[in-house]
């Protein structure tokens, strides 16, 4: 069953793609010009659209299919990251149901809150979810933190109306593409990961802290025996007694004592160690 859900999970982020499908199908039938780099998205939702009726019902679709992939696909991945993904996807969900709900030339007022819900929280919900599959993926993790980084960018600059360069409605869909592209990404990617077993791999541990101490001293104790010997051979070939050696400290001047640090979370790729109370 579990297989069941991630594929259901990620077929449903990969079908958000049906919204750039409905948008030129939209575009095609609207009277008079329309240019995506000065009309917005909304304008082929409102009334004086001639499908509107189309349009707005795929904001609606597109709000049910991004719901699909957070109920089934998120609650797979482990950790905190997951569940902001969780909650920031599904603020993106109900802001694009808002968007259809409530077309432009409506209420005004609900339309813009749901605008807004869609591309922020879609901008930061991408975010959270690179952070959240990073541990299992560098590439999508790094493809995810991408999007939603031109995502966020693109929002602000929208809402500020820095659109001299892409036009207003350019600049909104840079905003509002990243989303749909983001999840498909992701779903596939996650499906991908688990069609072996149906289930997705456990993320990958990260040294802690005195592992990574042990490994930092077994290297340099290795490089110092190598100098060692390097000089003993060549006090042999001269006839020389070998180098007096130097007493090698029971711990480094600056090192933290054993158990000063927790182990790094390996849910959690980036958290930094945390000292434990004494």
């Amino acid at each position: 069953m579990r297989g069941n859900r991630l594929r259901w999970g990620a077929l449903g982020w990969v079908l958000t793609l049906q919204f750039f499908v409905v948008e030129a199908i939209v575009q095609l039938r609207y009277t008079g010009p329309y240019s995506r780099a000065d009309n917005t998205i909304s304008d082929l939702g409102a009334s004086a659209s001639p499908a509107h009726s189309a349009m707005n019902a795929s904001f609606v679709v597109q709000a049910a299919l991004i719901l699909v992939g957070v109920a089934l696909l998120l609650p797979a991945l482990r950790g905190a990251a997951a569940r902001l993904a969780q909650v920031l996807l599904a603020l993106c969900a109900i802001g694009v149901l808002m968007v259809g709900v409530w077309p432009e030339g409506t209420v005004s007022a609900l339309h813009t809150t749901g605008a807004v819900l869609y591309l922020a929280g879609g901008a930061a919900g991408l975010l959270a979810l690179a952070y959240a599959v990073r541990s299992r993926s560098e590439a999508v993790g790094t493809a995810l933190a991408v999007l939603g980084l031109v995502g966020a960018a693109a929002t602000i600059f929208f809402a500020d109306s820095v659109t001299e360069y892409l036009g207003r409605g350019g600049t909104e869909r840079v905003a509002a593409y990243v989303i749909p592209v983001g999840l498909a990404v992701a779903g596939a990617a996650l499906w991908w990961m688990s069609r072996a077993t149906g289930a997705l791999p456990e993320a990958a541990a990260a040294p802690s802290r005195r592992e990574l101490r042990t490994e930092a001293r077994a290297q340099q104790a290795e490089r110092i025996r190598e100098r060692d010997d390097a000089l003993d051979a060549a006090a042999r070939r001269r006839g020389e007694p070998p180098p007096a050696r130097p007493v090698a400290d029971a711990e480094p001047a600056g090192e933290p004592a054993d158990g000063e640090f927790d182990d790094i979370d390996p849910e959690d790729p980036w958290a930094t160690p945390t000292r434990r109370d004494r």
